[in-house]
């Protein structure tokens, strides 16, 4: 077994880390440049094993993808009629959630597959969707094929996105081009992330797509998809576990380019940090700084909206004063792996006291020690074990290189904050 040695301080880190583009963001702008009405450039855009993903899914069925030859964030789109193909998912949720839809409108057989771990995630709410707007697929989990007919009635639609906020998102994205657009009611317990369906939103409005949401039920007009040069902002999610660092070392991290106003999740980050007893603070240049406090203080809190945040908030309950309480998150058990069952395993795995609940973790603050800290090909796991390494000396982080789905250089970066340590 291939193990990382997690770098360890004894002082606080001390550090400037520049986060690459938002994974979330480059893949629902992919999409939308795929299927606009003319070219796009999109600048800043993520390049790790997810987006790669995507973007060799998008050439698979015909889209021009052209990354600049001396810069591979700045990446050309060039729509064109759409065919059959073979998609690897890998991973990916946004690949295996949001391109069926697009497949529906190829001509010709796009067939879906990915690593073994992705064939046991939910998948049947999206494509029985899909099949109710007129679709024809094979299959409700990985691998499925979608027979594409170059068109899709699409209309009224009831689904359960309870699982996931993806759902409804994968079926936004593409909805402009359906012959009749679509209505999706959601029936079913309250949707999670839901932050991420309103980036879709935001961003279908921008390139020019008629949206509505009443409370129950999104609303998307058949009509063109303009074309738009994407600028992605940073990956907020990404920056939680390195602002999470000064928070767990009494130090200081600052990530530029914060955004004034943004879509993304991640950014509640600041607000968590700060009830556990940091101090964050933008200036105006748009640097964000958080500064860690003495002792970390525990945290009763529902994640429902933020969950992709809860393996770094779970690392850092793990090393607060007293009990914590996280809440709304049961459906992190269907993420990459079941991300509360690894989260209580390996924190426990390290001395700690973890217990899971029907909708969250119960974590006890206790002294913690060193151990091999397992991913489960999680990437936030993998940043979790590294958070808690940071101060427990002799952690190993198993298959560290799972982190390249969303931040390929991330050891390296880990490193450096890391020897910045005064």
């Amino acid at each position: 077994m291939s193990t990382w040695p997690s770098p360890s301080v004894s002082t606080p880190v001390d550090a400037v880390v520049d986060l690459p583009g938002s994974k979330s963001i480059t893949n629902r702008a992919l999409i939308l440049a795929a299927l606009a009405d003319g070219p796009s450039q999109i600048t800043g855009t993520l390049r790790s094993r997810d987006t790669d993903l995507m973007l060799d899914a998008l050439a698979a069925m015909g889209v021009g993808i052209s990354p600049a030859p001396d810069d591979p964030t700045t990446v050309d789109v060039t729509p064109a009629p759409l065919h059959g193909g073979r998609i690897d998912c890998g991973l990916a949720g946004t690949v295996m959630r949001f391109l069926p839809a697009v497949g529906a409108l190829a001509a010709g057989d796009v067939e879906f597959d990915g690593d073994e771990q992705a064939r046991s995630r939910p998948l049947h709410t999206v494509l029985d969707a899909l099949r109710d707007l007129g679709a024809s697929i094979d299959g409700s989990s990985l691998p499925f094929t979608v027979h594409g007919t170059g068109a899709l009635a699409g209309g009224p639609v009831t689904v359960d996105a309870s699982a996931s906020s993806q759902f409804v998102s994968g079926l936004l994205l593409s909805a402009a081009r359906f012959t009749d657009g679509v209505t999706i009611t959601h029936d079913g317990p309250p949707v999670p992330s839901m932050p991420h369906i309103e980036m879709t939103v935001d961003m279908l409005r921008e390139a020019g797509a008629a949206v509505s949401f009443d409370g129950a039920s999104w609303t998307v007009a058949p009509g063109p998809i303009r074309a738009v040069d994407w600028a992605i902002e940073p990956d907020l999610s990404n920056a939680a576990a390195f602002l999470a660092a000064a928070a767990a070392t009494g130090g200081r991290v600052s990530v530029p380019r914060w955004p004034t106003a943004t879509t993304q999740p991640g950014a509640e980050i600041t607000t968590i940090l700060e009830l556990m007893g940091a101090t964050a603070a933008r200036s105006d240049d748009g640097l964000l700084t958080v500064t860690g406090p003495d002792r970390l203080r525990a945290i009763d809190i529902d994640l429902h909206d933020v969950g992709e945040l809860t393996p770094t908030v779970a690392a850092l309950a793990a090393l607060a004063d007293g009990a914590s309480t996280l809440r709304g998150i049961a459906h992190l058990r269907g993420h990459e792996t079941d991300r509360l069952a690894a989260l209580a395993t390996e924190i426990n795995r390290l001395g700690g006291d973890v217990t899971e609940t029907d909708d969250g973790l119960r974590i006890v603050g206790v002294p913690l020690r060193a151990g091999v800290w397992h991913t489960y090909a999680d990437h936030r796991m993998a940043t979790a074990g590294s958070l808690l390494g940071l101060v427990v000396p002799g952690v190993e982080i198993e298959n560290v290189a799972t982190t390249s789905k969303t931040l390929p250089d991330f050891v390296s970066m880990w490193e450096t904050m890391a020897g910045s340590a005064s």
